[in-house]
């Protein structure tokens, strides 16, 4: 093992314009959209300073961000805690580095989509995504059996959260399991185990994601993804509420400079656990198909622009006047990632 840590230093900015066809009220497009989420002018989603160190038996990272992805996301949390994207740091527990230890705000363990776009295979996120975490702040157990499995264990604050829901005492869960044998497959399959509420009205919420990554042949790259909750309908009851989640994403690489890229996707919550639908209606269905075209110009830098649909089984989404059961937007993004 290397006796001195290798330090990185990266910088990223997604500038974007979206145009959504309902033309929704006060500059933002719709209640369930935490990437992308302005109307009619540019603006920037993310804009990240990252510093990570890496050694044989710790780690560690800080990445401060800002932009509209850090507003509206990070909504709940402290106004300081906002600009915090990760800081965390890690120790191995073992001489071979196959046990590790990390705590603090990190990523995710849940979904296939990242808050930086360049590392998704569309420019806007899933709905399977966009509601499910992107963050979480706890500790995180890693096991490493073989360099094909990852199997980790995680106790953290809530369902997307840095600070804990006031009121709620009790911790929530988290396991992986990740299986990569090559490059061209990764199957994986993620829990969360917790409540969203303060004690007295405590609901348990259980969640599952299962997903598949695909390489078929040097271009095309397929994901299958599947979300599906529980939450009791109050405390103590017998009865759950059920929402639910698939997407199909593929894309295309045509040479080194250009894609294309699919998505179809459904989102089913009819008892408004995650989504609430606007007022007037009961439950969110949504069924959307998106198509976008990628341009990169160069290996730090990526164009999109992506069309996207969505149609719900109600009028579900916010237009000038109301709101209404489909939805057209037209999304473009220029991001640049310089590292060193």
């Amino acid at each position: 093992m290397s006796a001195s840590p290798e330090v990185r230093f990266e910088g990223f900015a997604d500038i974007f314009y979206a145009y959504d066809f309902s033309k929704p009220t006060a500059g933002y497009r719709q209640p369930f959209l935490y990437n992308h989420n302005r109307h009619n002018e540019f603006n920037l989603n993310l804009g990240l300073l990252r510093a990570t160190v890496e050694h044989g038996r710790y780690r560690g990272a800080l990445a401060l961000q800002v932009g509209t992805y850090a507003s509206d996301n990070y909504a709940a949390e402290d106004e300081v805690m906002r600009h915090v994207f990760e800081a965390n740091a890690g120790i191995a527990l073992d001489k071979q580095a196959k046990i590790w230890l990390d705590a603090g705000i990190m990523g995710s363990h849940i979904g296939f989509e990242s808050a930086i776009s360049t590392d998704n295979l569309t420019l806007s996120r899933s709905l399977l995504a966009e509601n499910s975490p992107y963050f979480l702040s706890g500790a995180k157990l890693t096991f490493n059996p073989t360099p094909t499995w990852t199997l980790a264990a995680l106790v953290v604050n809530g369902w997307q959260r840095i600070r804990r829901l006031p009121g709620n005492s009790l911790p929530s869960f988290g396991t992986q399991v990740n299986y990569a044998p090559h490059d061209n497959l990764t199957l994986n399959w993620s829990t969360f185990i917790g409540t969203d509420d303060p004690d007295a009205t405590r609901r348990m919420r259980y969640f599952n994601n299962v997903y598949g990554q695909f390489g078929l042949g040097k271009r095309t790259t397929l994901i299958a993804g599947f979300d599906i909750g529980i939450q009791q309908q109050h405390k103590g009851s017998r009865r759950y509420h059920t929402w639910y989640s698939p997407a199909l994403i593929t894309r295309y690489k045509i040479h080194d400079m250009w894609a294309v890229a699919a998505r179809a996707e459904h989102y089913s919550d009819q008892n408004e656990v995650i989504i609430s639908a606007p007022a007037g209606e009961s439950s969110f269905r949504a069924t959307g198909l998106s198509a976008n075209v990628d341009y990169s110009p160069a290996p730090n830098i990526l164009c999109r622009l992506e069309g996207r649909w969505l149609k719900g089984q109600h009028n579900i989404f916010e237009i000038e006047t109301g709101s209404t059961d489909s939805n057209f937007t037209l999304l473009s993004s220029i991001a640049l990632r310089l590292s060193r």
